[in-house]
């Protein structure tokens, strides 16, 4: 089946055909063509209350999905043809699950619910459980400030589960490679990302030529420090000399010595900081997480 291309015309006779046959407000609509490119249906529905969405025919499950993510009282509307003409159809998103995309064409999901609120250092009971223990929240929180990942972001995350899924939400037009070294990691991450929905991740073993051969070239990396560190950063710098470096270490040394051994792969600017964060637990007495330092440059 021939895969139709959403022009600006196409697009904006979907617009016309909608406005002219609904009583939707469109002034704040949110546009996304997922015939191009991987973009997050449900993160993009669940913060817009309304949706125009362009879809090529033959995926099956997208109603399904929708409603499992709690989207079930969304109204769709949306016409049987891949032409902006005809009868235009409403359901609930909940009573078409049984349904796939039949044919190309633009459809408008509406959910009167949304929250378009940045999830920044969300708490860890929103993560699937698994082999992975989550940094936490207010650290992520830190970390995802000092990344400062944009919508268009191309990121590479190695080793760092939640941070890999709060920056694919946010970069939201760009992509995310994860880099999971451990196979039950892998698993676990790849159940997070069914859990939120995202279709802008891939996971990969390693960082190397072929690994990497068909993924965007990273803008920004995440890393936990590891004995691959200096190994991952000879690549990426390689790969892209521009690239912002981000690193993760509960290891003072690592911390002291980073500076140097980014300064080999071009990379200045070098600012370190330490986070410390206490919870007051039901006993009345301050529990310490673990004090990370984290260490950011870019190419001086």
């Amino acid at each position: 089946m021939e895969k139709q291309v959403f022009t600006n015309e196409i697009i904006l006779s979907w617009l016309q055909y909608y406005a002219g046959n609904t009583t939707i407000d469109l002034e704040h609509v949110k546009i996304i063509d997922i015939t191009r490119k991987n973009k997050n249906v449900i993160p993009t529905v669940e913060s817009h209350k309304t949706t125009l969405i362009f879809t090529n025919a033959g995926i099956n499950d997208i109603f399904y999905r929708l409603w499992n993510a709690g989207l079930g009282e969304c109204d769709v509307w949306y016409n049987e043809g891949s032409e902006p003409s005809g009868q235009i159809y409403n359901k609930k998103v909940k009573d078409m699950i049984d349904r796939g995309i039949n044919a190309s064409a633009g459809m408008l999901i509406v959910n009167p619910n949304a929250r378009n609120t940045a999830k920044i250092g969300m708490g860890n009971d929103m993560f699937r459980k698994g082999s992975i223990h989550y940094v936490g929240s207010e650290i992520r929180a830190v970390i995802l400030n000092k990344m400062m990942v944009d919508t268009q972001d191309d990121v590479c995350v190695i080793g760092g589960e939640s941070i890999a899924i709060e920056t694919a939400l946010i970069a939201a037009e760009g992509t995310v490679v994860a880099v999971e070294y451990n196979g039950a990691d892998r698993d676990t991450m790849e159940d997070n990302v069914d859990h939120f929905g995202l279709q802008n991740v891939t996971i990969i073993d390693r960082v190397d030529e072929e690994s990497m051969k068909d993924c965007p070239v990273p803008s920004l990396v995440f890393m936990v420090a590891s004995a691959s560190m200096e190994k991952e950063l000879a690549y990426l710098t390689k790969l892209n000399p521009q690239i912002r470096v981000v690193i993760y270490t509960l290891d003072f040394q690592v911390a002291a010595g980073a500076a140097a051994i980014l300064e080999k792969f071009g990379i200045g600017d070098v600012d370190t900081i330490q986070i410390a964060v206490s919870r007051l637990g039901s006993n009345h007495a301050f529990k310490q997480q673990p004090a990370p330092w984290i260490i950011t440059g870019h190419c001086s």
